[in-house]
């Protein structure tokens, strides 16, 4: 391990590390935000709603 870091700055890889994570972070909130499931801040959508309730019953 200590030979990994001789390659690599460790604090390069940390920022690194933490820029990827928190880019990954927005993008999985944007494409949940963009769904209307599981948007929490406009709340599901009339219609999506309608036409689960509007599907016939086994």
């Amino acid at each position: 391990m200590h030979k990994i870091w001789m390659m690599f700055d460790p604090r390069q890889v940390l920022v690194a590390l933490a820029v990827f994570l928190f880019s990954l972070a927005l993008v999985i909130h944007f494409v949940l935000l963009s769904t209307s499931r599981f948007n929490w801040i406009e709340g599901p959508h009339k219609g999506a709603s309608a036409q689960s309730s509007a599907l016939p019953s086994k």
